[in-house]
């Protein structure tokens, strides 16, 4: 055990400074104003996205799914919006990637999507087979469907230059008459709400405990895709 070398509190090796409750609470009210201001930006944010405009889709993009062969649009269960994980898998792979593994043991139930006429699906470009094959394993119950027959993957740039794979999300709306519009995309940390564990240990001290976070020195800490 160190001092700190005042009398306000006592540091220990990889544990945050012990201090009163008075300081605590002066420190945690310093925060939350910060949480504030970073809550009502994160709702503007979010107001400025739904204010996207969007692009319809014209190609008639094919999908294998477990009841046969299906379209984009019925990706989207007769609901009017849909949210797709390109879950990097590819033709050649026995298994999904592990990051994207983690990510979708990480989303817990969707059912209130549902309820907010939204549905939610996976999307790889490996062989049916090996989807399903790989959703038993880890017994995952989400709607997966394969665009290996389809140039979907090229198409919203998660299979690039020498067929290398990348994360990533992609938001349609479709319309009455059916034509469908993708109106969001992102990729790598922009995935990140699908994963709540992380939003729990972000409220812990020691954080998501990788080595890209600004932790004090003695944190525990390991490599991010280790």
């Amino acid at each position: 055990m160190a001092t700190d070398g005042n009398t306000t509190g006592t540091v220990y090796a990889g544990r945050p400074l012990v201090v009163s409750r008075e300081e605590w609470q002066s420190a945690r009210d310093a925060l939350m104003v910060k949480e504030k201001a970073h809550t009502r930006a994160k709702d503007a944010l979010s107001a400025e996205r739904r204010r996207l405009p969007m692009v319809r889709i014209d190609t008639a993009y094919v999908f294998d799914g477990p009841e046969g062969e299906v379209s984009l649009l019925d990706l989207f269960e007769g609901r009017r919006q849909l949210i797709v994980q390109h879950f990097m898998f590819h033709p050649g792979w026995e298994n999904g990637c592990p990051s994207c593994t983690h990510g979708v043991d990480n989303i817990g139930t969707i059912a209130s999507l549902h309820g907010t006429d939204t549905t939610f699906a996976l999307v790889g470009r490996a062989p049916l087979e090996k989807l399903l094959a790989y959703q038993e394993r880890r017994g995952w119950d989400f709607p997966w469907y394969s665009s290996g027959r389809s140039t979907f993957n090229r198409d919203f740039g998660v299979t690039v230059e020498e067929d290398m794979e990348i994360p990533g999300m992609s938001v349609f709306l479709r319309d009455d008459d059916g034509n469908v519009y993708q109106t969001y995309a992102t990729g790598s940390r922009g995935s990140e709400p699908l994963m709540p564990v992380f939003g729990f240990l972000d409220m812990t001290p020691y954080g998501r405990q990788q080595d890209w976070e600004d932790s004090p020195a003695g944190w525990p800490q390991k490599p991010t895709y280790g």
